[in-house]
């Protein structure tokens, strides 16, 4: 299957599409992975792509569409994908359209992970990350370390992530409302939008997600 993963921030993009890309055996395309692959590789676009990020400056449509598409070419990806990150407004969607139809192919789904805009609030500005080891990351009501302010895996200190700030998550919210939720209108248009619930256990999520994109297969 071909699949696009939408979601506002903390609605757990990442996580469900590493669960959903071993169970559906495609690979999982992350436009953060493709970005900080091609920087670390010094390719052609990751030395273009640094250009821009060490001014301050967005990366352009183009740079983001054209990293996908060398990603989407490997041989691990002719049989399907996850893409996670990517389109992430309405001109790299159509950008994508036009990649695919160029190859004979098309997009099997596009799954909406819908989370209310306080949950988003709640499970990002209640992360709290160690600062011997990003790794371990704890959360206010979710998992909560043994002691207040205190790695229960190494002893050191919890902080928050200017990032994560609750004023930061609603500035993210903005920009996602605003440049990537259209996108979801503009496949609803295709007929490709499933819509799940992504509150709960990341496994009944998944479940429901499997479910969902197997009705959608089916359909199909």
């Amino acid at each position: 299957m071909r699949i696009v993963l939408v979601g506002p921030p903390g609605a757990g993009k990442g996580t469900q599409a590493a669960f959903l890309a071993n169970n559906l055996s495609i690979p999982h395309i992350s436009t953060g992975d493709l970005f900080r692959a091609n920087i670390s590789q010094k390719t052609e676009l990751g030395k273009l792509a640094k250009s821009y990020m060490d001014r301050g400056e967005l990366v352009p449509d183009e740079v983001t569409i054209a990293m996908a598409k060398d990603r989407m070419e490997k041989p691990d990806a002719v049989n399907g994908f996850l893409l996670d990150g990517f389109p992430r407004n309405v001109s790299q969607a159509e950008a994508l359209d036009e990649m695919l139809q160029s190859e004979g192919m098309k997009l099997d789904a596009v799954l909406d992970l819908e989370v209310p805009e306080a949950e988003v609030v709640k499970r990002i500005a209640g992360r709290r990350i160690c600062r011997n080891d990003s790794a371990h990351v704890f959360h206010v009501t979710y998992k909560q370390p043994a002691k207040e302010g205190v790695c229960d895996v190494c002893g050191g200190e919890l902080y928050q992530r200017d990032d994560d700030s609750e004023e930061t998550v609603r500035k993210r919210l903005e920009v996602y409302h605003t440049q990537t939720e259209p996108i979801i209108d503009y496949y609803k248009a295709q007929g490709l939008v499933v819509t799940i619930s992504a509150l709960g256990k990341v496994e009944d999520v998944t479940s429901r997600a499997m479910e969902a994109l197997r009705r959608e297969d089916h359909a199909a």
